[in-house]
């Protein structure tokens, strides 16, 4: 459902949000580059020591976002969205200055974790669409934030690497600077979207991430739905955790030649984020789209992984550009299996199990990656780590196909018409 509210309004709010997430993104990127510099130097010059402190900043992130995400989203829908986007806006940029001033690696670490509780604020973000945009149109809408949390990835890691050059301390101040930009702009321009009368009580013992998942559990078809999100979340890290390292190791890429790449990949995922997205859901509906973006993942998987050289790598990732449709699409399938007073909690889940992923997906794949290096084979078989991304991208495939007959969203634990819809 959405607010009575003209499309032009919509639309301005939209825009807000779309910023909100790229600037929330291209903070947290902009530190990236010069994180590594920043331990290293708190750890003594000690390169092992620094190594393993980054693994751990890294999982307390994870794991902060993982426990956090469920109250955030849940806090708004008690007390609205504009509070707690504005708030946890606010507080990123108190975390980046923490980290900024960080004298020790303790310290670091607090603004981390601090900095990965803050991070659910894209939950409540994603909520607001779910608020002000119809439920045909939800998937474009997503489609448009994917986009603007695309330009925050190329933007980001590029200005952080610049300023990081002057003192490995500046990108830190920048980025809370531009957080705290960002949330004095939106205190100006940003309305409520949850009208007061559509908001939930309190329920603390559903705020974890396992109370999270009592209301994925309870809407029928919503339990498939968020394992199909979880396969395609932990698909990805099976690229994006050795990507760098198996760049380097199969194609003799150096630093010049990925950075050409990602901002190259970067602007084709905008496009088909932005543009694509939305005309294919008008053509193909939800569901066929999802079908669509989840083949053209397993496609993009499987040539990524026997591209034998850096051009056939190039054009393998075509399709993975392609697989962005999927995302949104089911994303918008998710918020119509909830109520208006229930998308926060349902956005904290999705966090939830977005930061799970990225907790033990870079573990898993990484190791993967290891032991094939470390066994000497030809280094032709260091691809059988994204080959698994293509088989966990089947896996979740085939559970669209196979379950497609859903059961309509419940009211008091009673279907509200029968239906043949699918998922």
């Amino acid at each position: 459902m959405s607010l009575p509210d003209s499309p032009t309004a919509s639309r301005a709010r939209l825009g807000f949000i779309a910023v909100a997430i790229c600037l929330d993104v291209t903070t947290h990127t902009m530190v990236f580059p010069i994180l590594p510099r920043l331990v290293e130097s708190l750890a003594g010059g000690q390169v092992s020591s620094a190594a393993r402190w980054v693994g751990v900043l890294v999982a307390a992130w994870s794991i902060a976002q993982f426990f956090g995400a469920p109250v955030i989203g849940m806090l708004s829908d008690r007390f609205g969205r504009r509070p707690v986007i504005l708030i946890s806006i606010f507080g990123l940029s108190i975390d980046l200055a923490i980290m900024a001033l960080a004298p020790n690696l303790a310290w670091l670490l607090v603004g981390r974790i601090l900095c990965g509780l803050t991070a659910g604020a894209q939950a409540a973000a994603m909520a607001y669409v779910a608020d002000i945009t119809p439920q045909d149109e939800r998937a474009k809408s997503y489609g448009w934030l994917n986009a603007a949390a695309w330009t925050g990835v190329i933007v980001g890691p590029a200005v952080g690497g610049l300023i990081g050059a002057l003192d490995p301390r500046a990108p830190f101040w920048a980025a809370a600077a531009v957080a705290l930009l960002n949330g004095i702009y939106g205190l100006f321009v940003l309305p409520e979207s949850l009208p007061a009368e559509r908001r939930a009580p309190l329920r603390w013992a559903s705020a974890n991430p396992v109370g999270s998942l009592g209301l994925v559990v309870s809407r029928p078809g919503l339990p498939m739905l968020a394992l199909i999100l979880l396969l395609l979340w932990f698909a990805m890290h099976a690229m994006n955790s050795v990507f760098v390292l198996y760049t380097a190791y199969r194609y003799a890429w150096d630093p010049m030649a990925l950075g050409i790449f990602c901002s190259a990949l970067g602007a084709v995922n905008i496009v088909v984020t932005s543009q694509l997205t939305g005309r294919a859901v008008s053509w193909l509906g939800e569901r066929k789209t999802l079908i669509v973006g989840l083949a053209a993942q397993v496609v993009g998987f499987t040539a990524v992984g026997l591209a034998p050289t850096g051009v056939w790598f190039w054009i393998a990732n075509l399709p993975m550009a392609l697989a962005n449709i999927a995302g949104p699409a089911l994303q918008a399938m998710m918020t119509a299996k909830v109520d208006p007073d229930e998308q926060g909690r349902l956005q904290g889940a999705m966090g939830g199990v977005a930061s799970l992923t990225g907790l033990f997906g870079p573990i898993a794949f990484t190791q993967v990656f290891a032991l094939v290096v470390a066994a000497g084979r030809d280094p032709a078989w260091s691809g059988v780590t994204i080959l698994l991304g293509a088989a966990l991208s089947l896996v979740a495939w085939l559970l669209v196909i196979a379950y497609g007959r859903d059961v309509p969203k419940t009211e008091g634990g009673l279907p509200l018409a029968v239906s043949h819809d699918r998922l």
